[in-house]
């Protein structure tokens, strides 16, 4: 998932990070915002459900 993110945003992404947590959290945050939440959905993202979470953030 980080290479597809990192192809199609990288003019965007200054930082990109990772971090471990417990629970089997999964959440993408940009600029402060969340993006997606395995949490709030009670599921896992798929690759192409993550990018457009990031498209629709991003304005386009």
């Amino acid at each position: 998932m980080t290479e597809r993110i990192l192809e199609e945003f990288e003019q965007d992404i200054d930082d990109l990070c990772f971090l471990p947590s417990d629970g089997g959290v999964f959440e993408v945050v940009a600029d402060d915002r969340l993006v997606y939440s395995k949490k709030a959905t009670g599921r896992h993202a798929d690759y192409d459900e993550v990018l457009q979470s990031l498209r629709e953030h991003r304005g386009g």
